[in-house]
């Protein structure tokens, strides 16, 4: 299991002024269909309905589409398309041709038909409502969505695809037919904008992503950075040289694509030999690794020292080990060295509730994640949720209790009847409460035996009954000090 070091002490002004669809997605958001009834997540205390975000589009030459699947794609959401019951053809887009769309600008009681309706819409709290702009306003197809559903204590955040004009009074106007719903300042968008000035965007709307980021066909998560990591791998803390090597490979070859190391852990350059020597390509395997308090006065050169002891091109993870004295100008470091493709996402290890108050208002780009020490007897029940309704995956290290304590967890009777229960291992029982919690776990282990039963957290589910019984094995016991 995971262990930190104490001792050596993260549209256009009109419509055909449209260009092409921009840019490709780094992963595929969830499309519903508009009859489908998306899964409501159950509480692993009690049956509720987890409030999400939709985003909700009407577009005619697909730029709308292609920034609202950045969106969707950002914020980890369900996405909609209006679809008109009676599509738009070339003849009725043309403007100033009298044809159907310029007929239906001008009639403000225009309602074109929508092809079905979204079923389910209460479970979604936010509405991110994209559109393009025709004759300086929404198309009415967006009043007819707007007026076919409650949008009673929900969000509305508007955007329009426009090249030129700005969003002008397009989105006020639309207040009325929600007038029971919170709108926030609508924003134009070119058709070449970024996903990246998306994502600003959304952050600086506050407009978090889903905190339900897993997905347990492909085993991984969805950070908030756009990339995706493995939900399980190895902690390499106190394995050096050729075990660290071997462990490695031990995994790789069991499918686990995870690993954690850091500066402190003295064994950066096995991780990176092992990745280079495995045969696997580079983009399949994700890295996280940290850097210490002692580094956080001179971050950016611990960052290219640790992309050479590493041999990679770049890091997929990097962390902040503790807080510390000077730690939110390493952190500044590391917001550089996204911006510079050295880094891909960035976090924080041992942070919680109150450091996270203090340091987050002063940082740029909200941690990717965050990594504490959790198990059974010490589930930070409070953090947890704090830092998924930020946005932000949680990662456990002493899965299994760590400093003596694993015996006892392993043996403790609760958890080896649920084991027994479901033909797995005391181990495996752990790691899955810690999935189904939606924490993501980094069990350590120079065991090949081990570390394959690890990984295999697929084949059975805990029962909301087995969640509450190892939920009350909680003593806020805490088996180390940060």
């Amino acid at each position: 299991m995971k262990r930190h070091n104490p001792l050596a002490a993260m549209f256009m002004i009109s419509l055909l002024c449209i260009l092409s669809a921009c840019g490709n997605e780094l992963k595929q958001n969830h499309t519903i269909a508009a009859t489908d009834n998306p899964t409501v997540k159950e509480s692993n205390n009690e049956d509720t309905v987890e409030k999400k975000t939709l985003v909700v589009y009407f577009s005619a030459t697909g730029t709308t589409k292609t920034l609202s699947e950045h969106a969707a794609d950002i914020l980890n959401s369900d996405i909609y398309e209006i679809v008109p019951a009676i599509p738009y053809t070339e003849e009725d887009l043309a403007y100033y041709t009298d044809g159907r769309a310029d007929q239906e600008q001008q009639d403000n009681e225009a309602r074109p038909a929508i092809s079905e309706p979204i079923k389910n819409i209460e479970q979604y709290e936010t509405i991110v409502l994209g559109y393009p702009i025709w004759h300086g306003q929404a198309p009415r197809i967006i009043s007819t969505f707007l007026e076919s559903y409650d949008f009673s204590n929900k969000t509305i955040l508007p955007f329009c695809t426009s090249q030129s004009s700005g969003i002008g009074t397009s989105d006020t106007n639309l207040h009325s037919l929600a007038d029971n719903a919170k709108w926030l300042e609508g924003r134009r968008f070119a058709a070449d904008t970024t996903r990246e000035t998306i994502k600003e965007w959304l952050d600086s709307m506050a407009i978090k992503p889903d905190k339900n980021a897993f997905d347990f066909d492909k085993h991984v998560v969805k950070l908030n950075s756009g990339y995706e990591m493995p939900m399980m791998g190895l902690g390499t803390y106190s394995l050096s040289d050729d075990e660290c090597y071997n462990s490695i490979i031990a995994l790789l070859k069991n499918g686990g694509r995870l690993i954690d190391t850091a500066y402190m852990y003295h064994n950066e350059a096995s991780v990176g030999r092992a990745v280079r020597e495995s045969n696997i390509a580079r983009e399949e395997i994700f890295v996280t690794t940290k850097l210490y308090l002692t580094q956080y006065s001179d971050a950016a050169n611990a960052i290219d020292e640790a992309l050479e002891r590493l041999g990679l091109d770049y890091i997929d993870l990097m962390l902040l080990h503790h807080p510390g004295e000077g730690d939110v100008e390493a952190y500044k470091a590391m917001e550089q060295a996204v911006k510079d493709g050295k880094i891909h996402s960035i976090g924080l290890s041992n942070w919680y509730v109150e450091e996270l108050e203090a340091f987050l208002p002063q940082i740029s780009i909200t941690p990717a994640l965050i990594q504490n020490e959790i198990h059974p007897y010490y589930q930070e029940n409070d953090v947890i949720p704090y830092v998924q309704n930020l946005g932000i995956t949680m990662q456990g290290w002493y899965p299994f209790g760590g400093r003596g304590h694993t015996s006892e967890l392993l043996s403790d009777k609760t958890i080896t009847t649920i084991a027994a229960a479901h033909n797995v291992t005391p181990a495996q029982v752990i790691l899955r409460w810690n999935l189904q919690k939606g924490v993501t776990v980094i069990p350590g282990s120079s065991n090949p035996n081990h570390i394959q039963e690890n990984l295999d957290l697929f084949t059975f589910e805990l029962s909301q009954d087995e969640m509450a019984q190892i939920n009350a094995l909680d003593r806020n016991e805490k088996h180390d000090w940060y």
